[in-house]
């Protein structure tokens, strides 16, 4: 038994910064295909991605960290696309096992000057709901670890290694555990380095580890939804709950500027060399700021004006894919997807058609979507009105998003 951690006094509990650790470096093999589990699309979000929004909506987390296994950085810039919560920091290389991972994790966290509570995740379990995170923390305040329990429905035998029943325990004693479990930093860190060094593996969740050094586990009622994916079958009933839990919005934007002297238009994130520049705070980028207020109406979280107004100077000549990133980020912080951008840009130059392909590939970077789900049409007023007169340029957008129903 290892000597007891000092833990903070009840006075000074509720004031503990709070940190959420992302397990996500395993390679799920059993649930078969080339791409670990971690990072295939689910209904058309990565289940890291879906795994990661309920902790960034989470006002009571200040630093989110992700484990991720060696060489999958790619996979994980993939996944997170368009989240740009400073909350959510550089993910850190795991190890061999789930249990070096998680070590890993914490001595990252450590470094940082972190101490208060931690929360540990598995990324394998995208359904995490709000009110479980707020249970886990809740029974963090009070305990030193403290676990998501659900009763056991099903008897339990326990075999030999030839396969024969040698024990059926009563069910009434039994739970199965979820994540996120919930912990003071500093007893786990101490736990999990102590069984390195005395080189113990094959612990399976950190409570177990917390049991051997001798620390008391509480429970807290689990969620049944909040399913871990592990066989490809969980996958197909994944994705038909998913379903069942989203609800489609469309939103709509527009935007317009008119033409000043200059060399050049920011469309779609790209610069297209023009006779005339224009008018504008930002960059003046007409189809970005359609796309943001597209993307905010589906959330119903007011128009670009609202979260980047003009009167402020700091978005004076402002590059605008931070604007849809801004609002590509609070749909992922909803737990949302974006299905489709739809774009109509109106003049009567410059031409767009030339420029379609990278207009496409930028939009889709910026929002962390592939270019197949963006589409770009041109058109020009038949020399009516300001910009049949060439004196200006106008977008209009559609955006389709799946957000889930409100808890």
């Amino acid at each position: 038994m290892l000597e007891p951690v000092a833990v903070p006094t009840e006075t000074k509990i509720e004031t503990l910064p709070v940190a959420a650790l992302i397990v996500a470096a395993g390679r799920g093999l059993r649930a078969g295909g080339e791409t670990p589990k971690q990072y295939r699309e689910l209904a058309g979000s990565p289940v890291l991605r879906q795994a990661l929004a309920p902790f960034l909506a989470e006002a009571a987390i200040s630093q989110i960290i992700t484990v991720i296994g060696a060489g999958d950085d790619a996979l994980y810039a993939q996944s997170v696309g368009a989240i740009a919560d400073a909350r959510l920091a550089a993910p850190v290389s795991g190890g061999e096992t789930r249990q070096d991972s998680v070590r890993l994790g914490l001595q990252a966290l450590s470094g940082s000057g972190f101490d208060g509570i931690v929360l540990i995740h598995d990324a394998a379990r995208p359904f995490v709901s709000s009110a479980l995170i707020g249970r886990a923390l809740a029974a963090a305040r009070i305990e030193v670890a403290a676990i998501p329990a659900l009763a056991v429905t099903d008897t339990i035998k326990r075999v030999d290694a030839a396969g024969c029943v040698v024990e059926t325990p009563p069910r009434d004693r039994l739970v199965s555990v979820q994540t996120p479990q919930a912990f003071r930093f500093r007893p786990l860190l101490a736990a999990h380095e102590a069984a390195a060094a005395a080189d113990l593996t094959g612990f399976t969740d950190d409570a177990a580890l917390m049991e051997w050094a001798g620390h008391s586990v509480a429970t807290f009622p689990g969620d049944a939804e909040n399913v871990k994916l592990t066989h490809p079958q969980d996958f197909t009933s994944a994705t038909e709950h998913l379903e069942r839990r989203l609800t489609v919005r469309v939103g709509t934007g527009y935007d317009v500027h008119a033409f000043t002297e200059g060399d050049h238009v920011w469309l779609g994130g790209v610069r297209i060399p023009h006779s005339q520049g224009v008018k504008a705070h930002s960059d003046g980028d007409v189809a970005l700021h359609a796309l943001t207020d597209a993307l905010l109406g589906t959330l119903a979280e007011g128009d670009i004006g609202t979260h980047f107004p003009p009167s402020d100077p700091q978005w004076r000549g402002a590059s605008s894919d931070r604007f849809l990133a801004f609002a590509a980020n609070r749909i992922a912080e909803r737990g949302g997807r974006i299905d489709h951008l739809d774009l109509t840009v109106v003049c009567e130059a410059p031409k767009v058609g030339p420029h379609r392909d990278a207009i496409r590939a930028r939009i889709a970077a910026i929002a962390g979507l592939t270019p197949d789900r963006v589409a770009i049409k041109a058109t020009t007023s038949e020399r009516m009105g300001f910009t049949g007169r060439g004196e200006g340029l106008v977008a209009f957008a559609t955006a389709t998003v799946r957000l889930p129903e409100q808890e």
